[in-house]
């Protein structure tokens, strides 16, 4: 099916592009950029924090390792603060040593004995101690005589326990927004890196898109899909798709009437709805070839099976119920002309036979021809609507001995026959009684003592079928298989199909739960058994004589 043309190809246009493979594209960008971009503003927020708090404890740290040394306190108590004072040297060999901005020691007062700016020395510290002065420490952010710093502080403790003074010490707050300024072009690149990757994977995957859809805008595959449906439902033919597993996909409403089945059989295996048989082989493709034959309940259909490139498959079903149906009926009218003209010989010679005997005035002997001739004819329809009563069967066999005796088969009813007139399905009877003496006859035609005996049994309200002819019989290896659609040893008929007969025979007597077995006879030939169960209605009781009621109630009332 050619597509219909898409809106987006053509002249370049501004504005959203109509292609399902362009859409997904700048979709997936857009996502992948706003995934990228979320990320990226998420680890930086925390980032800032994380590098303030390491600032801090960092200057704690180093607050902690100074107020530990012995020559601070010991300095606080017996010198006096100067530039070159012994707490002075201390501060500042560790201020230089870890690359703090600041070490300042105050006493209890908040007086510095160290600064780095040494005229600051004696000078009450900027911000408030009083929290270290308590005996805590403290981490902060604060804004200071060197500007703003990541702070430190920790009280200093004499001998006896008392706080003596504070050791504060700042970080330079620019190192800090540095280290933050510096990570963000690794950062960036990362989700540049990972951005790229993205938009990679987004075009690979739009391009593959782009080749299953065929190109096509979403438009084009909404009116695909309408036309599709709309089509499928209203064409005459069924239609069956078949994934690569061979679970149904998708199944019209001809091809749900053609195989007897609902819409819940799609999405199941194709031999679990249709229980096997030849139907599932052929729209499974175990069995290849262009219009195979299945038979599905009475119906005769015409299969093809077409591959797609997922490894499923597209078959499609014809009913050929009727055309099979008149074909057979073109056979047998074909069979009864020729018969017909068979006759129409004899009964000329018949003719000139008699009117010789006229003509010889010998009219006793033309008389007596006459009436057995006529006999003949009557003998044969008594006996068989003496045997068989339901009307449409006599007439198929009457007809049939005809046609038989014309191809020199002798067909007759055999002895013990009796069918009474209560077959609840005589045309399906009838179908299966016309099959087998018609295959019987082909057989049985132009052997030594052409015959065919039928012969019918009925047990309760089952009918059981006999057919025997005095054919070459049927090799025992092949009793199973002359029963598949499509088996058949004569020449292809002028409708073009054979093989359905013994099928359709089959499929009949199994819809009455019933059976189909051939076997051969000791006297060569085959014979074919159906057992049809309740083929028969129930008898109807016997009606009452007039008297009888009323006797038994008088006799009741005398009692």
């Amino acid at each position: 099916m050619n597509a219909p043309p898409s809106p987006g190809r053509g002249p370049l246009r501004f504005g959203w592009p109509q292609r399902v493979f362009s859409q997904v594209l700048l979709m997936q960008l857009a996502v992948i950029t706003g995934v990228t971009v979320l990320v990226t503003g998420l680890f930086l927020a925390p980032l800032s924090a994380q590098l303030d708090d390491q600032a801090m404890r960092r200057a704690l740290a180093i607050a902690q390792s100074t107020a530990a040394q012995p020559g601070i306190v010991e300095g606080l108590s017996t010198t006096e603060p100067s530039e070159r004072g012994r707490v002075q040297r201390a501060a500042e060999r560790v201020r230089r040593a870890t690359g703090a901005e600041y070490v300042v020691v105050m006493d209890r007062r908040g007086v510095r004995w160290s600064h780095p700016e040494a005229r600051r020395i004696g000078e009450v510290v900027s911000t408030d101690p009083s929290d270290a002065l308590r005996g805590r420490e403290v981490m902060e952010i604060d804004s200071g005589t060197l500007g703003r710093s990541a702070r430190g502080k920790v009280p200093l403790f004499g001998p006896s326990g008392e706080v003596v003074g504070a050791v504060s010490v700042g970080i330079e707050y620019d190192s800090v927004r540095s280290r933050l300024l510096g990570a963000i072009p690794g950062l960036l690149a990362y989700a540049g890196t990972a951005l790229a990757v993205g938009a990679l994977a987004a075009y690979l995957i739009s391009r593959r898109l782009q080749r299953q859809t065929h190109d096509l805008a979403f438009s084009d595959i909404s009116a695909l899909l309408t036309e599709r449906e709309a089509m499928l439902h209203g064409i005459r033919e069924g239609v069956v798709a078949l994934d690569g597993t061979g679970r149904i996909r998708l199944l019209n409403d001809e091809a749900q009437r053609l195989l007897g089945l609902g819409p819940e059989a799609a999405g199941r295996p194709l031999d679990e709805v249709l229980d096997g048989g030849r139907t599932a082989d052929v729209l499974a493709g175990r069995v290849v070839g262009d219009d195979l034959l299945a038979v599905r309940g009475s119906r005769v259909l015409l299969a093809n099976r077409m591959s797609t490139d997922d490894g499923g498959a597209v078959v499609t079903l014809r009913d050929r119920t009727e055309l099979e149906r008149l074909g057979r009926e073109l056979d047998s009218t074909t069979g009864l002309i020729d018969a017909l003209r068979a006759q129409d010989h004899e009964h000329a010679n018949r003719l000139h036979t008699l009117l010789g005997l006229l003509e010889l005035e010998m009219h006793e002997d033309a008389m007596e021809f006459v009436t057995e001739v006529v006999g003949v004819h009557r003998a044969t329809a008594e006996q068989v609507t003496e045997k068989v009563r339901d009307p449409l069967l006599a007439a198929l066999l009457v007809g049939k001995t005809t046609v038989a005796a014309e191809r020199g088969v002798s067909l007759r009813v055999a002895p013990g026959t009796l069918l009474p007139d209560r077959v609840i399905d005589p045309r399906g009877l009838v179908t299966v009684v016309g099959n087998l003496v018609d295959n019987a006859t082909d057989a049985a035609a132009g052997s030594d003592g052409a015959r065919i005996e039928v012969g019918l049994r009925v047990e309760g309200r089952t009918v059981v079928l006999r057919v025997h002819d005095s054919g070459p019989g049927i090799p025992p290896e092949r009793h199973a298989s002359i029963f598949t659609e499509g088996w058949s040893t004569k020449d292809v008929p002028a409708h073009g199909k054979r093989g359905l007969g013994l099928a359709l025979v089959r499929r009949l007597a199994e819809r009455q739960g019933g059976s189909v077995t051939v076997s051969g006879a000791e006297e060569g030939g085959a014979v074919f058994t159906v057992v049809l169960p309740e083929a028969l209605a129930e008898p109807e009781p016997e009606p009452t004589a007039p008297g009888t009621t009323a006797r038994t109630a008088t006799t009741g009332e005398n009692r």
